[in-house]
């Protein structure tokens, strides 16, 4: 990795001091050549946990173009359409306040899909929007550009880092939209966002990305998480997936845990969401030693099934969610359409 790590730890600081909105930090090429080979990997990885998400609940993209807003070097559209195929857009509009970055992620993107149409206006309409590490950067005119550009969409995907600050604009934006939108994930429900009510306050929606093992033994990245200082075992993310087609039925009685479980001697303690709020319940290893040890790792589901007495949780599963032919024949039935970036 021979890039500029002085303007790499400049542009992070700036993510990090909250001061990224206040201009067009784009300033060479050789920044966003820099950036996307790092920094926009990390946001990749976790547009990876997030598709898989999806892809287990059965959801696919809406037919119509794909809006990339505030694309910096366009990696989220680049995963989407690595994701979907090319053939699930009619066309891909990138848009960034900064023309270098714009013109860098129509390269990029045309680079992997040869036969896809780029734009950069605005449309007046578009299938799918993708919002990637943008919220942090956004002043209140821009929220309010975001929600206009959010009102033409059919469905929406929100990626964002998993800060607290962060999370709680991305609940904010839910309950703007929720009138006009369903929640498809990471929610169990389209109700009043829980974290909303009072004595959540110390409670935020986030997960965590799993990175590639790469990143344990290419001395490539170990070099970069060492001159950054970045614990690259560490991916926090907040998400928000929100449509207008007739909603994915959700499995009765799911929990999404939220965060991550806290592990003591012997028990954890977990923070379930559903449409009854978000409550701290307390898990025994004895109950499921297998399931434990996995949660440790972080290799278990945050979609489950909770059977409780109490404070306690005495059985608990992965939520089995139904398949694409399951989610396609539930939509048919039901008259509606068959489902067919920024910072660190």
């Amino acid at each position: 990795m021979d890039f500029d790590w002085t303007m790499l730890d400049e542009l992070r600081a700036s993510y990090l001091n909250g001061t990224a909105g206040t201009a067009d930090y784009w300033k060479s090429e050789a920044l966003l050549r820099g950036y996307d080979a790092t920094f926009a990997r990390r946001i990749a990885w976790k547009w990876h946990w997030v598709l898989r998400e999806l892809d287990r609940r059965g959801w696919s993209p809406p037919e119509g173009s794909l809006l990339d807003y505030g694309c910096g070097t366009g990696v989220a559209a680049r995963e989407v359409l690595s994701r979907y195929g090319a053939a699930s857009f009619t066309s891909v509009t990138l848009h960034d306040r900064s023309p270098r970055a714009q013109m860098f992620a129509a390269d990029a993107v045309r680079q992997e899909n040869a036969d896809i149409s780029v734009e950069s206006r605005l449309p007046d309409q578009c299938g799918l929007l993708l919002v990637s590490h943008v919220l942090p950067e956004l002043d209140g005119p821009g929220v309010a550009a975001l929600v206009r550009a959010a009102e033409n969409a059919q469905s929406i995907i929100f990626v964002e880092p998993g800060t607290s600050a962060v999370s709680a604009k991305l609940v904010e934006m839910r309950e703007k939209l929720r009138d006009s939108f369903h929640a498809v994930a990471p929610c169990t429900h389209s109700e009043q966002c829980g974290l909303t009510r009072p004595g959540q306050e110390a409670n935020w929606c986030h997960f965590f990305a799993q990175p590639p093992t790469e990143v344990y033994t290419d001395g490539d990245w170990v070099h970069f998480g060492r001159v950054m200082g970045i614990d690259l075992r560490s991916l926090p993310l907040s998400f928000l997936v929100l449509d207008r087609r007739p909603p994915i039925p959700h499995i009765a009685d799911e929990v999404r845990v939220i965060g991550s479980p806290r592990l003591f001697k012997g028990y954890a303690l977990l923070d379930g969401c559903t449409s009854e709020g978000v409550e701290e319940k307390r898990f025994m290893k004895r109950v499921d030693p297998p399931f434990f040890r996995a949660m440790d790792k972080n290799k278990v589901s945050t979609l489950q099934h909770w059977e409780c007495k109490g404070i306690d949780i005495v059985s608990v599963r992965a939520v089995d969610l139904p398949s694409a032919s399951e989610v396609e024949t539930t939509a048919s039935d039901q008259g509606g359409d068959t489902p067919s970036s920024g910072s660190v």
